[in-house]
C-alpha cells in the first residue's frame, strides 16, 4: 500500500505510534506500560493492535529475539501533516485560514508559538 493510499491511524494506533516515536523500538510490554499499563486495556489488546498495525504497514516487527521488537514505519512529521490535511479537508472544507484562526483564538497558543508562526509567514513571503 503506498503512502498516499494509507488509511489514517486510529486514536489507539496514534497513541502507540507516539510511544514508538518517543521511546524508539519497543516490546509489546514496554508499549503497554508506556500507555499507562491500564488494567482496562489488556496487554493482549496492545499486542493485537500492534499485530494489526504490522499488517497495515504502519509498524514493523523484529522477530529475531524472544520478545518481538516493534518499530514505526511512519514518520512523525509526515503522519501529523497527513492528519492535519485530512482534518482541514474534512472539517473545514479545505480552509487553512479557518484552521489558523481557530488555533490562534485558542487559549493554548503561547507567545513563543505566535512568534514562530510570524517567522514562518515572513519566510514564506520572502520566497515569493
Amino acid at each position: 500500500m503506498s503512502r498516499s493510499e494509507r488509511v489514517p491511524p486510529t486514536e489507539a494506533e496514534l497513541a502507540i505510534l507516539r510511544v514508538l516515536w518517543s521511546d524508539g523500538p519497543s516490546t509489546v510490554r514496554a508499549v503497554h506500560e508506556a500507555l499507562g499499563g491500564d488494567a482496562r486495556i489488556r496487554y493482549t489488546t496492545t499486542l493485537k493492535q500492534l499485530q494489526v498495525m504490522t499488517e497495515k504497514g504502519s509498524v514493523r516487527r523484529d522477530e529475531s529475539q524472544r520478545s518481538h521488537i516493534y518499530s514505526t514505519v511512519l514518520k512523525e512529521a509526515e503522519t501529523e501533516k497527513s492528519l492535519v490535511k485530512g482534518f482541514v479537508d474534512r472539517v473545514l472544507q479545505g480552509s487553512v485560514h479557518k484552521m489558523v484562526v481557530h488555533a490562534l483564538e485558542s487559549d493554548k497558543v503561547t507567545d513563543q508559538e505566535i512568534a514562530q508562526i510570524k517567522r514562518l509567514l515572513k519566510q514564506r513571503e520572502n520566497r515569493k
